[in-house]
């Protein structure tokens, strides 16, 4: 059931038992999933002790993601939302159950490839995650709350991002990889637990279906159409590609900042910190005017901050840095996230959601790949602060080719 329309403060949003249901969907999904990816890369190299088994974790996750992801919001937009992500949190029940099983030796299968299967269990699964989200989302709320809750589905995001890792390992390191994949199990199972909790009106079925192959064209040719849509989404994709600087963290601890292990766990969670802090900020003060030029900003202050901590061969000034990084990012994540909702027709939003999916998944995966390139091929320092002058680049050429995002106020789109 939607919230009422004229109640939009804040606080009024966490009462309403939809979204507070929905907002625990989402960070006990995400802690699962991260628990799981943390305790796996542990799990595996402790078998080959070999790096090369770890790249190929992330290629067991991707692919089957990026296969599955266009159907997956085909799925969202014609099968019942809230019994779907049911069946989703189940996929993550039994990836974590499985490897707990692999971890206790109670398979009889031997060596890596039962824990690869099951991580593509978990790409496969992960492409219905935000579609469901973001459909949900918009049954729960009203449009007018949509921008506080854009807000607080980002500190929700961040705060599973920096909490899951910390938690996967305090638990590998105190109990064990079997303990560590039984509370992902767990964290899974409240997650199927909120959504069966959840009363929301569903859509009406579509009276006839297009063909799927048809369907998921027309949301791609929907996305394409929307210059707005199509910018922010662009934007976010060539910002992140381009300046994203985490995957260099561990170089630049070592070889940079000379600080010890310990610090690499500071620099990974100064961005997530910066993002909670703008999402509440958000959530209490929504944008409504001159969203597009907040965050054409938003993207040019990320690519100063990739530029500056290019720069920089202080620890806590660095620190400092990527506290700013992740805030300008926070801004980013928000804006989109509101345009999406408002600007998507409930019947595409599976679609769409989908479709955005794929655009973050390839910057963050792609990301990693172009980051580790680009310094084997210029050096370390010069290949992060190329990619900051390419990212301010992609603000000023979408400035130029897209006007209307430019020029956007988000109360035009409710």
């Amino acid at each position: 059931m939607s919230a009422p329309a004229g109640d939009a403060s804040a606080l009024a949003l966490l009462r309403q038992p939809g979204f507070a249901s929905l907002l625990l969907y989402r960070i006990a999904a995400m802690l699962s999933y991260q628990i799981v990816a943390v305790t796996v890369g542990w799990h595996i190299y402790e078998i080959t002790r070999n790096p090369f088994s770890l790249g190929l974790i992330g290629l067991a996750e991707v692919l089957p993601f990026f296969c599955v992801a266009p159907f997956a919001g085909y799925l969202v937009d014609h099968l019942p939302r809230r019994r779907l992500g049911m069946a989703a949190s189940l996929g993550l029940i039994a990836t974590a159950v499985v490897l707990a099983a692999v971890a206790m030796g109670w398979l009889p299968f031997k060596g890596v490839w039962p824990i690869y299967l099951a991580i593509a269990l978990t790409g496969m699964v992960r492409a219905f995650l935000s579609p469901i989200y973001n459909a949900l989302f918009a049954r729960v709320l009203a449009r007018e709350q949509f921008a506080r809750g854009a807000g607080f589905g980002s500190v929700v995001f961040q705060t599973g991002m920096v909490v899951g890792p910390a938690l996967g390992g305090v638990l590998v390191g105190w109990g064990g990889k079997s303990l560590s994949y039984g509370v992902a199990a767990v964290m899974a199972t409240l997650a199927l637990l909120a959504l069966a909790s959840l009363r929301v009106s569903e859509p009406p079925p579509p009276q006839t279906r297009a063909p799927i192959f048809a369907s998921i064209a027309e949301g791609a040719r929907f996305v394409l159409g929307n210059q707005i849509m199509l910018g922010a989404m662009a934007l976010d994709m060539f910002s992140v590609l381009l300046g994203g600087v985490v995957a260099m963290l561990p170089a630049f601890i070592q070889e940079i900042l000379h600080y010890g292990p310990e610090g690499l766990g500071i620099l990974r969670a100064a961005p997530a910190l910066g993002s909670i802090c703008v999402g509440l900020w958000l959530a209490r003060r929504p944008l409504q005017r001159n969203a597009g030029r907040v965050l054409l900003f938003a993207v040019a202050g990320f690519g100063l901050c990739v530029i500056a901590f290019g720069l920089s061969q202080h620890f806590w000034l660095s620190a400092a840095i990527l506290l700013f990084y992740g805030a300008c990012d926070g801004v980013s994540v928000v804006v989109r996230s509101t345009i999406l909702q408002l600007a998507t027709p409930d019947e595409m939003r599976g679609r769409v959601s989908s479709i955005n999916g794929i655009f973050i998944s390839s910057s963050n995966e792609l990301g990693a790949f172009y980051a580790g390139t680009m310094a084997r091929w210029l050096g370390l320092v010069p290949a992060v602060v190329i990619g900051g002058c390419a990212v301010l680049g992609v603000a000023g050429v979408t400035a130029w080719k897209a006007p209307q995002l430019r020029r956007l106020n988000l109360r035009d789109l409710q």
